[in-house]
């Protein structure tokens, strides 16, 4: 944690110190801001880029705002939480994770998401964890509680793939629109397909022991 705070210190030193004039080597789509965020975003960038955090996500936010026509405070203040919602995610997930990785983390994280639920994700897959991040960020964002929501993603992360995740997530977007309680209707569709799940991987196991018919 302190390691990605002070990464933000600086880069944030930096935007204050480049807040003049233009940053050499900013990415040219950067002009597409208000004048006064280009240096303070572009600098975010290149600390990120720095760090080895992925830099596209936060251009893609301080565009995101040009577009919305935000004041460059505001576009500014953004890209900073999701710079530090990559660097928080980075170290729930570890240095390994890739981009994509780190950008679901981040959602996640920013749903609302503990820290120590993206770190029993990595533990739990052998598989990336995008999607299983993905379809927590959904289900939050769906009505399903936290805590609801997580228990059922962590409940089919080592067995289920992704296919079966975005499976998952539809029942439980259909059972809510029938009426269902989110909580309850997580959890029953994560029910559901760990048992799903279950079966693929017994069917798969008999069909590797030699003899079996």
């Amino acid at each position: 944690m302190r390691g990605h705070c002070s990464w933000i210190a600086s880069a944030c030193a930096l935007a204050a110190a480049l807040v003049a004039g233009t940053a050499a080597g900013q990415d040219p789509r950067l002009t597409r801001l208000p004048p006064e965020a280009q240096a303070p975003v572009g600098a975010l960038v290149d600390s990120a880029r720095a760090a080895g955090l992925p830099a596209e996500p936060l251009v893609q936010r301080a565009l995101e705002g040009a577009t919305k026509q935000a004041p460059g405070d505001l576009i500014v203040a953004a890209v900073q939480r999701l710079a530090a919602d990559l660097g928080r995610a980075r170290d729930a997930l570890g240095s390994t994770a890739s981009p994509a990785e780190l950008s679901a983390g981040a959602a996640a994280l920013r749903a609302g998401a503990p820290p120590a639920v993206l770190t029993k994700l990595r533990r739990a897959r052998r598989q990336p964890v995008t999607m299983p991040l993905a379809v927590l960020t959904d289900l939050v964002a769906s009505g399903v509680p936290m805590d609801s929501a997580a228990a059922a993603v962590l409940t089919l992360a080592a067995r289920a793939g992704d296919a079966d995740l975005v499976e998952f997530r539809r029942a439980v977007e259909r059972d809510i629109a029938l009426g269902a309680p989110p909580g309850t209707a997580a959890a029953a569709a994560a029910a559901d397909a760990a048992a799903a799940a279950a079966v693929q991987v017994n069917a798969r196991a008999r069909g590797q022991r030699p003899g079996r018919p």
